[in-house]
């Protein structure tokens, strides 16, 4: 990469900058354990790549449970709630990468699979919500991280082409999404990502890191 080619960042949210993926695959597992059905293993690695929508749709159906999608939806909210707005912390050398970016001059936002008000939440305890540029959710554009159009509208929203933006994920299908859509990738190591997984970020995304500061030496 040639230097000073990135112009701006679209982030991820869950897994890059929070340390909270193990937040969700705990909850995956007590939803259903409320219902005394027994979690398949994989089920966190089953949703991952669902929209709130979708994966609400998806315990309905799979599980039988005598609940409405939207009423799922809410539970989760719920379950979660509390985590986003006190507890679930940054990644480790999160701050530093970011005000590296803020020095040179490099303006970011967040694309979320999250909840809205709970990724603000978690934004606004953290000092965050002004330092970004905006945040988008899939649940705000109807659509998951398997289409690019959540990448599209943040490229929109920096006013910048895909070609000098960095996209930061922790997940495989969200790396793949970006990079067939044109987007510098950036595959960001979490202790949640099973190994095959990160062998295949790794394999797949232009650059990986363990450390999000690491990724400033590529700008």
């Amino acid at each position: 990469m040639e230097h000073n080619t990135i112009k701006g960042a679209i982030l991820d949210l869950d897994g890059t900058l929070l340390d909270s993926m193990n937040v969700w695959h705990t909850i995956d597992n007590l939803l259903l354990e409320s219902y005394n059905i027994s979690p398949p293993e994989n089920i966190s690695e089953i949703v991952k790549k669902m929209t709130i929508e979708e994966f609400s749709n998806y315990f309905v159906r799979e599980f039988c449970l005598p609940v409405t999608p939207a009423e799922i939806a809410c539970m989760i909210k719920q379950m979660a709630a509390e985590q986003y707005i006190m507890h679930i912390p940054l990644k480790e050398g999160a701050l530093e990468f970011l005000s590296g970016l803020d020095k040179m001059d490099i303006p970011y936002g967040i694309a979320t699979a999250t909840y809205p008000d709970l990724a603000r939440s978690a934004l606004d305890r953290l000092g965050l919500s002004s330092r970004v540029q905006f945040i988008l959710t899939e649940s705000e554009l109807n659509t998951g991280k398997t289409k690019p159009d959540i990448y599209y509208e943040g490229a929109r929203r920096l006013g910048l082409g895909k070609r000098q933006i960095l996209v930061a994920e922790d997940a495989l299908h969200s790396i793949l999404t970006a990079k067939r859509a044109g987007f510098f990738t950036v595959g960001v190591f979490d202790a949640a990502t099973p190994y095959e997984e990160w062998q295949q970020i790794c394999a797949n995304a232009t650059i990986s890191v363990k450390k999000l500061p690491d990724i400033l030496n590529f700008i």
